[in-house]
């Protein structure tokens, strides 16, 4: 699936590809919209479709991933809700052995996440994975998302990278197609990113894992 010999940097999303995107489902679909209906003395349909309508209204903008901006708009203490269930965290099937080896073999590795700051050092303080990474990289610090035009060329002005020899392994396909617009060489999808729901449908325009141990064979050292 990869010659490894042409990439010298991996670049990897959090949510969904290198934790199970579960938490996150669970946590916006569900808990978010049970405490907001509490709140404000709604059924849980009813907080689920007021709040869906919102979601849709900022989905693909540095906002929809942002806890601030969802603490004011929904008043609810967001980052409180999400250290209440952060029990529900857990890495996908081989990340951290996939890991150890992108590290043993030379290579520039990267966590590349929409997620919010506060969220990103929840998610690294409840799994210990940090330090399997030469730099964790929320979008927020560069002012766009990742799917946003522009965002991986200012990427690499902070972390240089070469786009040619770079893999960007990732469960968005709309972060997946931007990162190809702006030359990214290697892209992965991930088939089945919420460990508690079916896989996703295959994608005709970029190749997809089920774990990391499909694209281990010829990782070696650069």
């Amino acid at each position: 699936m990869l010659d490894w010999k042409d990439i010298d940097t991996v670049l990897l999303d959090m949510d969904g590809t290198v934790l199970d995107l579960h938490f996150d489902n669970y946590f916006w679909e569900e808990f978010v919209p049970a405490c907001y209906g509490e709140l404000h003395g709604l059924q849980a349909e009813e907080a689920s479709r007021l709040l869906r309508a919102r979601y849709d209204e900022v989905k693909g903008t540095l906002d929809w991933y942002c806890l601030d901006f969802w603490s004011d708009s929904l008043a609810l203490d967001i980052p409180r809700l999400k250290e209440d269930i952060r029990h529900k965290i857990a890495l996908r099937p081989h990340a951290v052995e996939f890991l150890q080896q992108l590290r043993a073999s030379g290579r520039q590795v990267l966590l590349v996440t929409n997620a919010h700051p506060r969220s990103l050092a929840l998610k690294m303080q409840a799994t210990g994975i940090g330090q399997h990474f030469h730099h964790t990289i929320s979008s927020h610090v560069l002012q766009l998302a990742k799917e946003n035009p522009g965002f991986w060329h200012a990427l690499r002005e902070e972390h240089p990278y070469k786009p040619a020899r770079t893999l960007l392994i990732d469960d968005n396909l709309a972060v997946l197609r931007q990162a190809r617009a702006e030359g990214i060489a290697h892209l992965l999808g991930v088939r089945q990113p919420d460990s508690q729901r079916p896989p996703l449908l295959p994608s005709p325009e970029f190749r997809q894992i089920d774990h990391f141990t499909d694209i281990l064979p010829g990782l070696q050292s650069r």
